[in-house]
């Protein structure tokens, strides 16, 4: 399975998605992150050599793709439409993760306009969704009348997502008694994912 997270601003969510996929991932199968993003943000995360799966550059993956299951491919932010093109082609899913801002949703729904004329498999992904407000309500009204295909499952904002890089571990393995309620929802995306690629 090839799983491409992509999204045409910063701060949605991307590497940490990209991150606890992969480690998902490979409670089922060998998985192999692919960090293509030009802040190597995913390969910072994994100096600690703490992560349960393999990360590489870009550069370094092609001689190493063959020994994994599954692969995971954090973009680099804003790929030109070519480089949405290659990840169309050469992808069982495009992951487009969004937090409920308003100008996070206005960029995720440019963004799916490209990947509809390429006729990608895609899912939209609300982020650092804050349940104290009425964002992410509203945002998944905004997405469900785009007619935009999304995961049921959200991802909360937590203070263990932002923290647990400078630790190199995933959300799960972060001291904090919330950081657990994030490794669940990113399990669940797996699951759903799952039913979206069934495994032959």
């Amino acid at each position: 399975m090839i799983i491409a997270i992509t999204a045409l601003k910063g701060g949605v969510g991307k590497t940490t998605t990209a991150v606890h996929l992969a480690a998902f991932l490979q409670t089922l199968a060998p998985t192999l992150l692919i960090d293509g993003d030009k802040n190597r943000s995913a390969l910072v995360w994994s100096r600690e050599d703490k992560l349960p799966f393999y990360v590489a550059s870009q550069a370094g993956a092609p001689g190493l793709i063959k020994k994994f299951t599954h692969i995971v491919i954090d973009t680099q932010a804003r790929p030109e439409p070519e480089e949405l093109e290659d990840l169309a082609v050469g992808s069982d899913l495009l992951i487009l993760p969004t937090t409920p801002n308003h100008l996070d949703l206005d960029t995720t729904v440019k963004a799916v306009e490209l990947l509809k004329t390429l006729n990608a498999n895609y899912r939209v992904l609300l982020t650092k969704v804050d349940s104290r407000t009425k964002n992410p309500q509203s945002a998944r009204e905004f997405l469900t009348e785009a007619q935009l295909p999304m995961f049921k499952t959200e991802i909360p904002l937590l203070v263990a997502f932002q923290r647990s890089p400078s630790l190199g571990v995933i959300v799960k393995d972060y001291p904090d008694r919330r950081a657990k309620t994030g490794w669940y929802r990113y399990q669940d995306i797996g699951k759903e994912i799952l039913e979206i690629i069934p495994q032959k």
